[in-house]
């Protein structure tokens, strides 16, 4: 198999790493003695050195092993990026328990199900969401509870009686439960172990995620810890690092640029809607974004005109890259430091080989510019979907992982991400992307977010359906849209029908949810 990206291995962008079996405890053990006066975590107002995270941390494990909790038992975590999070989520470590990332935003049903599924034994929970839990708590197999406030002295009154030192075998042991929904089904839970966190830790900051400034980097963390890229990406890279973690609870666009102002980020690991909505308000109000040095997205496609545009005004370069939480979750990158293609989502990290097979068989490798699924082999591929041998058994073959997205490679070895199987529009028996035909209705200067997605239609089969929210003050009609379409577009492809919105739905990462949208435009058709 040829791997033609591996001419571009450059400093910065290195073939193989090495990936030392180590847990996630020990990983971040170093940076607590290499680092121990740098600033570990800045929180609005508040900040905390690596010595007090260290303290922290140990209070927070003694409190769960006082509790019961022992090697293997697994702990949710329901809350938004506060400092808690990281201490919570290393004290659980510590014990050698498992981590189970909850949304602090799911329903009580959504949080019943994964409760019961990972047989979670503590909930560790935002005191405002006490009462969600409350109301489902006797369905639940949860023992304890433990209800923390986002107040600075939050370990105070925590147990710091010693703990014996847990044994933890990175290879096997589950670190993380990431809930993944798929394309079909209720969500499952893709095992993360210690060992595949940690890799995809060092390959990340291998490639230049952040910088090699050891202990100098400041990383604005928007992307939720509970989600898989702002944990890996966001808290763990940050912490190999010794830089200073700056947490957002949620993205609202004028504090974070009033925070960008006061904190002079370095390095921001971004999603699509956040650089989307970046570069509107800096239209009506422009700001300085020459701190930040290392720019990254992921978890969606960037629209080509929204990256041309964010680089034209911040100085800087958005790396694309590409991960699923079945992966810890990067696989791919634009190389921070040499060539990268607009559009692309880069090549593998290091120790990770990918490659394009065909759809029907998934056995055949495809050649250079055909469609295919997107398989990947590494060392931070998941263990397995939780208590799901069969689902485990169609997703990973023979140790490549199949991502159910459709991709092309280059020549130079480039991927391109060009929907996922379940998103493809058949219409009149041609493939139409989603993303080709997004990626043109970015370019109308009238258009702040787009999504698009096929529809039955009795004719074609299926065909094209665009929901698009316009920017602030801006006017466009459905028409006119269409005929924008034409000109860049073969007619198969070109929108039969465009919807204008207030607002995408999207989950917490700010990822647009397509089939959210879809099945609600077919529901609101058949009423």
């Amino acid at each position: 198999m040829e791997r033609p990206w591996l001419q571009y291995v450059v400093e910065g962008n290195p073939k193989e790493i090495e990936i030392p079996e180590i847990s996630l405890v020990e990983l971040l053990g170093e940076s607590l003695q290499a680092y121990p006066h740098h600033t570990a975590i800045t929180f609005f107002n508040q900040t905390y050195t690596y010595k007090e995270l260290e303290s922290h941390i140990q209070k927070a494990a003694g409190m769960l092993w006082d509790k019961g909790i022992r090697k293997g038992d697994r702990v949710a975590i329901m809350l938004p990026n506060c400092p808690q999070y990281p201490v919570n989520f290393y004290g659980a470590l510590s014990c050698g328990a498992t981590v189970v990332q909850l949304n602090p935003m799911f329903q009580p049903t959504e949080l019943l199900h994964i409760l019961k599924d990972s047989e979670t034994k503590a909930l560790i929970i935002l005191d405002r969401l006490l009462p969600l839990f409350q109301s489902i708590a006797g369905e639940t197999p949860v023992k304890e509870v433990i209800a923390v406030g986002l107040e600075p002295d939050f370990t105070d009154g925590e147990s710091a009686k010693e703990m014996p030192q847990v044994k933890i075998d990175p290879i096997d042991d589950v670190a993380v439960l990431q809930y993944t929904g798929g394309t079909t089904g209720l969500p499952k839970g893709a095992m993360l172990t210690h060992y595949n966190i940690a890799a995809n830790t060092l390959q990340s900051a291998a490639t230049g995620l952040v910088k090699t400034r050891k202990g100098e980097e400041r990383v604005l963390t928007i992307a939720p810890l509970f989600h898989v890229y702002g944990m890996t990406s966001g808290m763990c890279v940050t912490f190999h690092n010794g830089g200073n973690l700056i947490l957002v609870p949620k993205f609202d666009v004028e504090q974070v640029v009033a925070l960008i102002e006061q904190t002079k980020p370095t390095a921001f690991p971004g999603v699509p809607t956040m650089y989307i909505a970046l570069l509107d308000y800096y239209k009506t109000r422009q700001f300085d974004l020459g701190c930040l040095t290392t720019c990254s997205s992921g978890s969606a496609p960037l629209p080509l005109e929204v990256l041309e545009q964010f680089n034209k005004v911040s100085g800087t370069k958005v790396a694309e890259g590409y991960g699923l939480s079945e992966a810890s979750p990067v696989t791919h990158r634009n190389p921070i430091s040499g060539l990268q293609k607009n559009g692309s989502i880069g090549i593998p990290l290091p120790n990770t080989d990918a490659r394009i097979v065909d759809i029907a068989t998934g056995e055949q490798t495809l050649e250079a510019g055909q469609v295919g699924e997107l398989v990947i082999k590494g060392p931070q591929v998941m263990k397995g979907y939780w208590n799901r041998p069969e689902e485990t058994n169609l997703t990973i073959r023979e140790g490549w992982l199949f991502t159910g997205d459709l991709a092309t490679m280059d020549e130079d070895g480039f991927f391109y991400i060009v929907g996922r199987k379940k998103e493809m529009i058949l219409a009149s028996g041609f493939n139409v992307y989603p993303i080709e035909v997004e990626n043109v209705i970015y370019r109308h200067p009238a258009v702040l977010e787009a999504a698009v997605f096929g529809i039955p239609d009795e004719y074609r089969g299926e065909t094209v359906q665009a929901m698009v929210v316009l920017k602030e003050g801006a006017e466009l009609t459905e028409q006119q849209l269409i005929d924008f379409c034409r000109t860049e577009l073969a007619a198969y492809k070109v929108p039969a029908h465009v919807q204008f919105v207030q607002h995408l739905p999207k989950t917490a990462v700010g990822k647009i949810l397509k089939r959210t949208l879809r099945e609600q435009f077919i529901n609101n058709k058949a009423q």
